[in-house]
């Protein structure tokens, strides 16, 4: 684990300080999560646990047999699932002298790369269970797949049997009583998807060269995740009812910039005296918990059978 990281003068921060070249720096806008936009927002969480009651059982009704006929009787029930609001932190040591020599202002330049870095956290927990907190909820790959909602692909006959076919990964949630309404995919899904052909030869996707292709199956958006959150190892596109699972924050983002703390290893080993060095580091932190209720419905009334995602995944 590390903890002996910081931005060094001469290998991290040599491009911050001045040169007598003109240079710039050119950063793209940093991707957060490519998840939890999709997901249903709550409220933030007043504390580390919150329950939420989800509909388990379904009522019965039944016709009377005759005028005489007795009237049966029927239940509804309810279960507990809960969100549990983990922390997400990290900090970046930083000599003073550097900052003193830089003409840029390294913190706005770190703050939208920790933002990016702590979206690839939650991303790779939720998809992939990557490091993932074990009171959070089985990640979607792990659910999926529990319940036999995974699709191979080249199990049909070409890549749209595989997604869009009757054993394609939108049937088998839509099996499971839940409507596709997003999907999150690897990049290199679009040069999957721009080589599907019709009948006649024709792209499916790219109607023209010149114009960008619009990435829709069954009318519903992919967002192309590319934080590397997860990889063609584990999957290659997650479908499903996105506003079906939840999230709440417990904590958003805060920074604080620390000047007289040590910082250690998990041995207990100071690495780094930020007085005594003189140093300082910022600190980011978070706690959010996220969770899919996965309500009862009518046609797959057993939990253990339904979910409302769906993976396509690679051949072993």
């Amino acid at each position: 684990m590390p903890f002996n990281s910081l931005i060094d003068r001469s290998t991290d921060a040599a491009a911050l300080i001045p040169e007598e070249v003109s240079r710039e720096i050119i950063q793209n806008v940093p991707d957060s999560s490519s998840f939890l936009p999709k997901f249903k927002k709550l409220p933030n969480m007043s504390r580390k646990q919150q329950r939420m009651p989800v509909l388990s059982v379904l009522p019965i009704a039944y016709f009377v047999n005759g005028d005489t006929g007795l009237k049966q009787t029927t239940e509804q029930k309810w279960g507990n699932k809960y969100l549990n609001a983990e922390e997400i932190a990290v900090i970046v040591p930083i000599p003073e002298a550097v900052l003193d020599d830089a003409d840029y202002d390294i913190w706005a330049e770190v703050q939208p790369r920790l933002v990016e870095a702590f979206g690839k956290v939650i991303d790779g927990a939720i998809s992939i269970g990557t490091n993932a907190p074990a009171a959070w909820p089985d990640d979607l790959l792990t659910a999926a797949t529990s319940a036999g909602n995974v699709v191979t692909l080249g199990t049909g006959n070409d890549i749209y049997d595989d997604i869009m076919g009757e054993s394609g990964v939108l049937a088998a949630t839509e099996a499971d009583g839940f409507m596709v309404n997003g999907h999150v995919a690897l990049p290199t899904m679009k040069a999957k998807l721009r080589g599907l052909r019709d009948a006649n030869g024709q792209p499916i996707f790219n109607k023209s060269v010149q114009e960008a292709s619009q990435y829709t199956l069954d009318g519903e958006p992919i967002d192309f995740a590319k934080d590397g959150a997860f990889t063609a190892a584990s999957a290659y596109m997650f479908s499903g009812a996105f506003n079906e699972a939840v999230y709440s924050i417990r904590q958003d983002i805060t920074y604080k910039i620390l000047t007289e703390a040590v910082i250690q290893d998990d041995s207990g080993d100071i690495i780094y005296n930020l007085a005594q060095q003189d140093m300082v580091a910022l600190r980011a932190v978070m706690r959010l918990a996220w969770q899919v209720p996965n309500p009862v419905n009518a046609l797959q009334p057993t939990e253990a059978n339904r979910y409302p995602f769906a993976v396509l995944k690679p051949a072993a």
